[in-house]
């Protein structure tokens, strides 16, 4: 009894203790010294780091090459709707794609696609993530309309994000050579195993009277459709990549790689834009120069802001000094009128 007494009086202090703001606590005191020495300490780590991203960000080479105006023919640029609706056009086209600058493989092969917004609510919410995984076991597919189901039977994948998934197909050649495109394990190994069903196969899939996007082979489960997969990681920003491939050899300097790519894929009613892009990587990842400004800039304005509080800093201590020095005069002063 007197133990449990104890614990509750103990309790019970602790706890106004904390109300009356009265427990021990550390209150670290900022002096001019303390905040000059971390804004030094912050400009001499993030300069450094910032211009070393940089430096791994300018290594990575880029060809960017924007085809979806000049692979309409002529004729058909003042309707593009028309012309890429309709089947009878053959969509075919050729592109050239100079390299300028050495390209160590392996070579990263995105679609790029602009004024596109997968982001939108009810584009995001239009998918069954169970029925990716279970396929036709999960029957409460009401999320995917207006894209659940055809003629009284379901569709597998449900949903408007699988229903426009990218379609436009590329073939590389060099010198009269194909170049060779690996298109496995483009998407994420997570996704491949805990997303996407192992025994869910596409079903009842672009057979409707609107026609989306591409077609799923029925015969491939959809863990293995990877195309589907990096699709169906909808992207936050209208601009985005999506990982197409990878070219396992070496591009030279000079290289003239000619494209014969499909241009399938409908932008032209919302006025999207579709680029090709050849990238390599670096240990930082791909081309991106926001990090390494930004650290710069962070590292400049420390720097900065340390001088600055360095000559007020001064300052103050020399009209502090001088006023200390006129109150000792005055107070001498005193003294001998008195004497």
């Amino acid at each position: 009894m007197d133990t449990d007494r104890e614990r509750h009086r103990a309790r019970e202090t602790a706890f106004y203790l904390f109300t009356q703001q009265s427990l021990p606590a550390c209150k670290p005191v900022l002096t001019p010294g303390w905040v000059i020495a971390i804004f030094l300490f912050m400009g001499v780590i993030f300069i450094p780091v910032g211009l070393v991203t940089l430096r791994a960000s300018h290594c990575v080479v880029e060809i960017v090459d924007r085809y979806d105006i000049d692979c309409v023919p002529e004729p058909s640029r003042m309707d593009k709707v028309s012309y890429i609706q309709d089947d009878s056009i053959p969509k075919n086209c050729s592109r050239f794609m100079k390299v300028h600058k050495y390209m160590k493989a392996p070579i990263y092969i995105y679609y790029q696609l602009d004024n596109y917004y997968q982001n939108h609510r009810r584009y995001v919410k239009s998918r069954s993530d169970k029925q990716l995984l279970d396929g036709q076991k999960y029957h409460d597919t009401s999320y995917c309309q207006p894209v659940e189901s055809n003629n009284n039977r379901p569709i597998v994948p449900c949903g408007l994000i699988a229903w426009s998934l990218f379609n436009d197909t590329f073939e590389f050649i060099r010198e009269g050579a194909e170049l060779k495109v690996n298109r496995k394990n483009i998407a994420w190994k997570s996704d491949r195993g805990h997303k996407f069903g192992k025994n869910v196969y596409p079903f009842n899939f672009q057979n409707g009277t609107l026609i989306g996007g591409g077609k799923l082979n029925p015969e491939i489960p959809l863990s293995d459709q990877e195309d589907l997969i990096v699709w169906m990681r909808t992207s936050a920003l209208p601009s985005f990549r999506k990982l197409y491939g990878r070219i396992e050899e070496d591009l030279d300097v000079d290289d003239v790689v000619v494209v014969n790519l499909m241009n399938n894929y409908n932008t032209y009613s919302f006025g999207g834009k579709k680029k090709l892009v050849l990238s390599t990587s670096s240990w930082l990842g791909g081309k991106n120069d926001f990090l390494g400004h930004a650290c710069v800039f962070v590292g400049c304005s420390s720097l900065t802001l340390a001088i600055i509080f360095v000559l007020l800093h001064a300052l103050w201590r020399h009209e502090l000094f001088t006023l200390e020095q006129e109150k000792l005069f005055r107070v001498i002063r005193t003294r001998s009128t008195y004497i």
